[in-house]
């Protein structure tokens, strides 16, 4: 498709004064030797290095979806495949783009392929906003290669697009940025001169906040640099600091470090508000953890601990209800996560309190390691293999399902420490009725 009249004035002055163009823009790669991250994606011989390449003979390029979080490079790499492949290069974005427009794409590789043998890489943007209809008319174009499609998506390919789609293409998965790929992109974007050409240094408090905020997306840590570095150089200062960082992204620092004593000091905070029933307080830690760029699976994991350790049997339902949270983070990840942590922690934090489940496996443990151990009761020991009847093994064990009520009058535990009490229930929530239990059971196995 040809640029219209607006597009290519917006492009001919940018060539003129490239500043003009937004950082993010300009710091884009230009060749596949310069992409940050994705490393997993761009080996030799990769589908998206074939794209780069002649990808001629009887194994020509592959059409790819790219799959990934905002931020992670799926616009960069089609760019620097455009930048780089000796293929007629078209885009499309699916928020703008209709089946007439896939249509005259499709058309013109054709007339490309049949009148001068150039083929055509199509990218398309944001595929997963195409309708079924919309996607159908690519399948014969992707078919037939009369276009070597390069699809971008946020959302999971095998929900938002076509199975025959996908059948015809290679599915490439981006992960977030590192910290590390992260700094080094701003690193770069400081001192190239297609960037901020050494016109401002970033202190390393900023550029730890800066690397917060962006959470593995480098287009924001590049947008909120730009934004940052301008309000330096209002200032009159050479150096971003902090405050102006703040300021200008307009949002605070969260004192934490996510190695050390912060990590665990309001990690701790946390747990303990949940213990102490303090909603609104376990609330304003879990936000902090989260602002912080904290792993939401290790928020999950310490939720399901405190769903065991403080609440028990005073509802059952709190540590299933730990567990699926902390399988959904693992599944959804951040933003959406912050949801699930949400759920959760108010859950448990309302939950009625037991830590009975706590100090009967510690008493328990405590005598073990005293050494009150003793050898397993004869009629408990496994009588299934040769020769355990002649050692007795088994003999006189009462089948519990054969008696009234299902509980035998009989030893189970060793010598050592029959008749000892590990668990002592409390009367909150749904334990009062362990408790009643509890206590009528023991009763049956002692023969009152």
């Amino acid at each position: 498709m040809e640029p219209d009249l607006f597009t290519a004035a917006a492009e001919e002055r940018q060539e003129k004064d490239p500043s003009s163009s937004p950082l993010a823009v300009r710091m884009r790669p230009r060749d596949l030797d310069e992409v940050v991250g994705q490393q997993h994606l761009l080996k030799p011989g990769s589908p998206l290095r074939r794209l780069v390449g002649s990808g001629n003979g009887p194994a020509g390029a592959s059409s790819v979806i790219l799959w990934g979080p905002p931020g992670t490079g799926k616009t960069t790499l089609a760019y620097v495949v455009s930048q780089a492949t000796d293929k007629r290069f078209t885009e499309l974005s699916a928020i703008t783009a209709g089946v007439k427009e896939v249509r005259a794409v499709i058309d013109g590789a054709r007339r490309a392929a049949g009148g001068f043998g150039k083929e055509t890489v199509l990218f398309l943007d944001e595929i997963h906003r195409f309708s079924k209809a919309q996607q159908d008319s690519l399948l014969p174009a992707v078919e037939n290669r009369w276009v070597t499609l390069i699809a971008a998506t946020t959302e999971n390919p095998y929900f938002s697009v076509i199975s025959p789609l996908l059948s015809r293409s290679l599915l490439l998965t981006l992960e977030p940025l590192t910290d590390d790929d992260l700094r080094g992109l701003l690193r770069r974007a400081l001192t190239a001169e297609r960037g901020l050409a050494g016109a401002v240094e970033l202190g390393a408090d900023a550029e730890a906040h800066l690397l917060r905020i962006a959470g593995g997306d480098a287009r924001r840590a590049l947008t909120a640099l730009e934004a940052a570095a301008g309000a330096a150089l209002d200032k009159g200062e050479r150096e971003i600091s902090l405050l102006t960082v703040e300021e200008t992204v307009d949002r605070a620092a969260v004192k934490y470090d996510r190695d050390g004593d912060q990590h665990y000091d309001v990690a701790s905070a946390l747990i303990k508000s949940i213990r102490g029933s303090d909603v609104d307080a376990a609330l304003h830690y879990l936000a902090r953890m989260i602002e912080a760029g904290e792993d939401p699976r290790f928020i999950a994991r310490r939720l399901m601990i405190s769903a065991s350790e403080d609440i028990g049997l005073a509802d059952p339902t709190a540590l299933p209800t730990a567990v699926a949270a902390a399988q959904a983070v693992a599944m959804i990840g951040f933003p959406e996560a912050a949801l699930t942590l949400s759920h959760a922690t108010i859950a448990l934090a309302l939950a009625p309190k037991s830590n009975a489940a706590t100090t009967a496996i510690g008493a328990a443990l405590a005598d073990v390691r005293a050494g009150l151990a003793g050898p397993v009761p004869q009629h408990l020991r496994d009588g299934h293999y040769k020769g355990a009847k002649a050692l007795g093994h088994a003999q006189g064990y009462v089948y519990p399902h054969d008696v009234p009520g299902a509980i035998a009058a009989q030893q189970y535990a060793p010598d050592a420490v029959h008749g000892k009490t590990y668990y002592e229930p409390t009367r909150y929530g749904a334990e009062a009725r362990y408790a009643d239990v509890v206590e009528k059971v023991r009763e049956r196995l002692r023969g009152s």
